[in-house]
């Protein structure tokens, strides 16, 4: 049905372009300026930069700065006004925002360089004035650095956050969205549009495919709208802003030489997709060489001060959950006693960093014979040959196992595990032999890391996704690991167990 509508999509837009289905012909351009949603976007958090910085400058001047210090003192100069110096503190922060290209339309809205930039920029700022003040030995307080700067990247990462979310529910309701077309061979076309709609962040509405392939109405529910010549005619006749270039053999450098001036004379955005997968853009750099941009792919290695810098974040941040979540773990405990017999912790046979095994804690959620049904309902449900072991209406699971479940109450005990080094709280989920036995090469690069409490395939979909896709969104994490990623992965575990949705099992 889908095919059948894409291939009726496709003859309508060939009529407006003035062709049969099979060949295009030209038209003359009608075309309007690109949509200008990133310029209103980043206008927008522009204006929310403002309020931010504003508001806790503000509110450091009138709730922590002591009254009796109302001027900037030093020892070659006049005495300068707090209100002045503060001023001056906020118009550098929002140029050193700008400086750092924290707004770019091509980062804000998606990935973790959004995060980064606004980091840079106010340690930037940060090291301006402390500097200043160190060599001209001004008199200030050291609240404004201590507390003040701290406090405000937290709520300036804060506001953004809040827009990305503004931004998602907009762009679900086809707003906020470019119109891009595919342009390459058909099998690499289908890849860049199964790629782009697998990823709720990535902002492209697919509206046609041009391909030179003959005989090809759509590509999936995709229609074909042209050939490579007519590109321009496709762009203007769908109304796309954007053309997302895939790998083709006639795709050659005087060709997309061309593409490329046409749509910036249609004010419009050029991608060009290379055949880099799953790879994370701080990992890809260009360098030119005669004329030739080489991508430049480095490969990221968890060890030394990045090594150091996860552990140290990992055991602070399990003492703060472990005090934070006592209190809910302590109800837990009493709600899974009361209602059946048996221990109240669980603790299973899990493979982690090296393939070393451990005994990874959990909440009991089961019957006490639990294990000794998997086996046949895995066969009942045809999945006992997947690395990915779940159970779909699992009737082992209690009540009180349902509701823990739902909020990912069980995993709690494992803030332990973290705590004494056997796992981290962001990493590819812990497997059980069996399920590590069935792994192929590409699936043993999982145990490169420590397994987490969560990871990247749990907040894109938790249990729904197919083992394909969790091994894709694992390996994603072990090959493009940062320290921003984590934070993010975290922040969207902490939503999911607040609101959890209806793919936990």
């Amino acid at each position: 049905m889908l095919r059948r509508a894409a291939e009726r999509q496709g003859t309508r837009i060939g009529r407006r372009l003035g062709r049969r289905p099979s060949k295009p012909s030209l038209v003359v351009p009608a075309r309007r300026s690109a949509r200008d949603w990133p310029a209103r976007f980043s206008g927008r958090i522009a204006y929310s930069d403002l309020v931010v910085i504003v508001a806790v400058l503000l509110a450091f001047r009138f709730l922590v700065l002591p009254d009796t210090q109302r001027d900037v003192t030093w020892p070659s100069g006049p005495q300068v006004p707090y209100d002045v110096a503060l001023g001056l503190i906020g118009i550098v922060w929002l140029v050193a925002l700008s400086v750092f290209e924290t707004r770019d339309r091509n980062i804000v809205g998606a990935g973790e360089q959004e995060y980064r930039r606004l980091v840079n920029a106010t340690i930037a700022v940060f090291a301006i004035f402390v500097s200043v003040a160190f060599f001209l030995r001004i008199e200030v307080s050291r609240g404004l650095f201590l507390v003040a700067m701290p406090v405000g990247l937290v709520a300036l990462i804060f506001s953004r956050w809040l827009w990305r979310i503004w931004l998602r529910r907009q762009q679900r309701r086809s707003k906020y969205v470019y119109r891009a077309l595919v342009l390459g061979e058909p099998a690499k076309a289908a890849m860049i549009i199964r790629a782009i709609r697998r990823a709720d962040t990535s902002g492209f509405d697919i509206v046609g495919v041009v391909t030179n392939a003959r005989g090809r109405q759509s590509i999936g529910d995709v229609p074909v709208v042209g050939g490579f010549a007519h590109a321009m005619q496709a762009m203007d006749a769908t109304d796309a802003d954007t053309i997302i270039v895939a790998e083709a053999d006639e795709v050659h450098p005087e060709m997309m030489r061309q593409l490329g001036w046409d749509v910036a004379d249609r004010n419009g955005n050029l991608v060009v997709a290379p055949a880099l997968t799953d790879v994370a853009g701080p990992r890809i750099h260009s360098r030119p060489a005669a004329g030739l941009p080489l991508v430049h792919v480095e490969f990221p290695r968890l060890e030394g001060v990045r090594r150091f810098a996860k552990r140290t974040f990992d055991l602070f941040g399990s003492v703060a959950l472990i005090v934070v979540f006592s209190p809910v773990m302590l109800v837990t405990a009493v709600a899974i006693r009361m209602e059946t017999p048996g221990r109240v912790l669980y603790r299973q046979s899990r493979i982690g960093l090296g393939g070393d095994e451990f005994g990874m804690l959990k909440f009991r959620s089961m019957v006490a014979d639990a294990d000794d049904q998997l086996a046949s309902l895995l066969d009942m449900q045809g999945t006992n040959d997947s690395p990915l072991f779940k159970v779909a209406d699992d009737p082992r699971i209690t009540k009180v196992g349902r509701v823990i479940r739902k909020h990912s109450l069980d995993e709690l005990p494992q803030l332990f595990n973290v705590l004494v080094g056997t796992m981290s709280l962001v990493g590819p989920r812990p497997q059980r032999a069996a399920e590590v036995a069935l792994y192929d090469d590409a699936a043993h690069r999982r145990l490169r890391v420590k397994p987490g409490m969560s990871g990247l395939w749990q907040v894109s979909g938790r249990s729904t996704l197919s083992w394909e896709d969790a091994l894709r969104l694992d390996l994603y994490y072990v090959e493009n690991w940062s320290f921003m990623q984590d934070l993010q992965i975290l922040v969207r575990t902490l939503t999911a167990v607040i609101v959890p949705g209806r793919t936990a099992h």
